[in-house]
């Protein structure tokens, strides 16, 4: 059975948990010293004895919500068990139970900002707005109107009959294919269930960049398993800003709604 302490000094993990720890960490993993806990001691035992991962996985998935990982990074790190096990993917039965185990997790204890989407990792309605304030206030200072400068890319991949869990999957893969697209520091939010927004700077080369980053998000969906819960190809598309603060703000509540 699975100790639910973990004692300093303690033998070794079995191979596979060790080959697990240092594949995520090298690839997908944040913060290397809160890796390590008793849940996924249990899913790698679980999976080395051949028996049904999803209540490990759920119990996993409760345990990294506690601890403020999103969900996101909690869906990529199972993966890198499955592959480090030889699987070519993770089964849905035991994606599902993660996240079943995440919502738990996150109910129990708020532990994201109010700004920020825990779901797909991106911020949220009140965090694009907050953002678009300090945009106008710049370009008002500067005497630069925004419309000239700045627009959103809109990504839509809303398909009908998703449940909770396959939502949250769809969630994760496009909030990690917008932050694999546009880097850190770049204003992003989920609008509404299936939809993103990314606000860029106009140049001439926006255009092709949308054309990539549908590509993108069709590639980084069929690595996560969701490209069945999204809408096929992806729309995107440029939103072209007002130059008052007030007209943007109504822009994009009326996406939100």
């Amino acid at each position: 059975m699975t100790s639910e302490v973990n004692v300093p000094g303690a033998a070794p993990a079995m191979p596979l948990l060790r080959r697990w720890e240092a594949a995520s960490i090298g690839t997908v993993w944040r913060r290397p010293g809160d890796w390590f806990t008793p849940a996924a001691e249990a899913l790698a035992e679980a999976l080395e004895a051949r028996l049904d991962t999803a209540p490990a996985a759920y119990r996993l998935g409760e345990a990294r919500a506690l601890v403020g990982v999103g969900i996101t990074e909690a869906i990529d790190d199972m993966a890198v068990l499955f592959r480090a096990a030889g699987y070519e993917s993770a089964p849905i039965r035991s994606i599902r139970a993660l996240c079943e185990g995440w919502t738990a997790g996150d109910a129990a204890t708020r532990v994201e900002p109010a700004m920020n989407d825990p779901e797909s990792g991106l911020g949220s309605n009140d965090y694009l707005v907050a953002r678009l304030g300090e945009l106008y206030g710049a370009a008002e200072r500067d005497g630069t109107p925004v419309s000239e400068a700045h627009a959103l890319v809109l990504v839509d991949v809303a398909a009908a009959d998703t449940d909770p869990w396959q939502r949250m999957a769809r969630n994760a893969a496009i909030g990690q294919s917008l932050r694999d697209a546009y880097g850190k520091g770049r204003p992003m939010a989920r609008l509404a269930d299936g939809l993103y927004a990314v606000l860029v700077d106009r140049g001439p080369d926006m255009g092709r960049g949308v054309a990539e980053l549908r590509d993108h998000i069709s590639r980084r969906a069929v690595q996560m398993r969701v490209g069945n819960l999204m809408r096929q190809p992806p729309r995107v598309w440029i939103e072209s800003l007002p130059d008052l603060h007030e007209y943007a703000v109504e822009l994009v509540e009326s996406l939100h709604r």
